[in-house]
């Protein structure tokens, strides 16, 4: 069964990502996102299944670059805990430096483009999309400033 890592940041993007939860059965499956006091709950519904990041926001960018230089390292720690075969992501900020940790394991990675944005590309988009190995977009929209992705339509 392959191992497959779901990251995110909280919020919309964690929403999102958890719109995917059918598949969460279909695989060894562990999902990463920020601790806030909205999510913290998930423990109780995944147990071991799921990591916390630090939350930061760039409203400080002060302290947002030592816990994004944290998250770095965590990210890096989980995923050499965890063995993934996959990584798949919502975005945002958070989930960047995993995407390109599995990359640099020759891992898959399967970003999923916010449904928030239907004509601008997000600036996690702008750095993954180089990478990912499936990029899917939620809007057509999408595929004029994403050309090699996939519209795959909404998750909601």
């Amino acid at each position: 069964m392959k191992k497959v890592l779901f990251i995110s940041s909280t919020g919309g993007h964690l929403n999102e990502l958890l719109q995917l939860k059918p598949m969460f059965t279909k695989y060894d499956y562990h999902i990463v996102t920020e601790k806030t006091s909205s999510n913290i709950s998930l423990k109780e519904e995944y147990g071991s299944k799921i990591s916390y990041l630090v939350y930061g926001t760039k409203l400080h960018l002060f302290s947002y670059f030592f816990k994004f230089l944290f998250n770095c390292f965590k990210s890096l720690y989980i995923f050499i805990k965890e063995k993934p075969d996959v990584v798949v992501t919502t975005g945002t900020h958070t989930a960047v430096p995993m995407c390109y940790i599995a990359k640099f394991f020759r891992k898959k990675v399967i970003y999923i483009e916010t449904f928030a944005n239907m004509t601008t590309k997000t600036v996690a988009g702008r750095i993954v999309y180089p990478i990912a190995d499936l990029f899917i977009v939620q809007w057509e929209s999408m595929l004029k400033l994403y050309p090699k992705a996939v519209y795959g339509g909404w998750i909601f």
